[in-house]
């Protein structure tokens, strides 16, 4: 999760202030901020794309209403820290990772994310958390949009071989989106065009285009420019003609600046510059 554990990601989540957040805060523009709304992309391959991808929500972040759909709990960027001019920052953020459906009963994620039984209990994945219109301000999660992890089928995170990724299976089929095709043998080509899709900072889903690959040459992984923060791993990353999903958004740059008020700022680097965001292949998930 750029460079960070889901232990620091959470522990952000937890304190609201610079006084006492912790203090590496990954947010990473590459040229451009290329982060849009579902709704104001009018690319309908990645439209669609995005129905297939969920966010990983803890437990008690989620309320359940008495008409079984539930209620999100969470707070807005700038009551998290985050400056008042940062892009979405009055949006209300909860979902700690990203994952995508690879079959019907299976979650594509970062093994980061979910590397033992208990982050498999103790969190859910939510379907469609995304917003209507700009000014949508809901935070109501249909009941049929949330679903449980009933096992994790295979979870790995090498420090040596820097693979990254975990397949989880849910509590039941998802029925009413499709599967992402994957990307399961050979590899992406060099300067690929892509694009990223999930939850940077826990926002609701964003869908960040633009960006390319910048090094094709580790064999578990490659190196791309995308948009992309903590919430973001596990995130699809996707061939922007096919539409296939290449690889799985999981290190980056850890960056951030600091205020003169004390506030979160986002990192600014070249399309170019900086280390790039690591993304494994999806040529290393195991059948399924």
């Amino acid at each position: 999760m750029k460079r960070l554990s889901l232990v620091v990601f959470i522990l952000l989540f937890a304190f609201g202030t610079h006084a006492s957040a912790p203090q590496l805060i990954p947010g990473v523009i590459y040229g451009d901020d290329n982060r849009q709304e579902v709704v104001d992309t009018s690319d309908t391959l990645m439209i669609e794309r995005a129905r297939s991808t969920a966010g990983m929500f803890s437990t008690s972040s989620l309320s359940a209403q008495s008409n079984g759909d539930y209620k999100i709990i969470g707070k807005t960027l700038v009551e998290r820290g985050w400056c008042p001019t940062e892009r979405f920052s009055n949006q209300i953020t909860s979902p700690v990772c990203t994952g995508f459906l690879v079959a019907a009963d299976i979650i594509a994620t970062a093994g980061h994310c979910v590397s033992k039984s208990t982050d498999c209990k103790n969190y859910q994945w939510v379907f469609d958390h995304k917003l209507a219109s700009n000014t949508d301000t809901t935070t109501v999660i249909a009941k049929n949009n949330v679903y449980k992890c009933k096992s994790i089928i295979a979870t790995v995170n090498s420090s040596t071989s820097k693979d990254d990724y975990a397949l989880l299976r849910l509590d039941r089929k998802v029925l009413d989106r499709p599967s992402l095709e994957i990307r399961k043998s050979g590899k992406i080509s060099d300067g690929a065009s892509l694009v990223l899709i999930g939850h940077p900072k826990g926002l609701p889903m964003k869908i960040a285009d633009r960006a390319f690959v910048r090094s094709n040459s580790a064999t578990k992984y490659f190196v791309a420019n995308t948009d992309s923060y903590a919430g973001n791993s596990g995130s699809p990353v996707l061939d922007a003609t096919t539409g296939i999903v290449e690889g799985i958004l999981v290190r980056g740059e850890s960056d951030y600046i600091t205020t003169s008020t004390g506030c979160y700022a986002s990192f600014i680097c070249s399309s170019t510059g900086c280390s790039g965001e690591d993304v494994t292949r999806t040529t290393n998930l195991p059948a399924f």
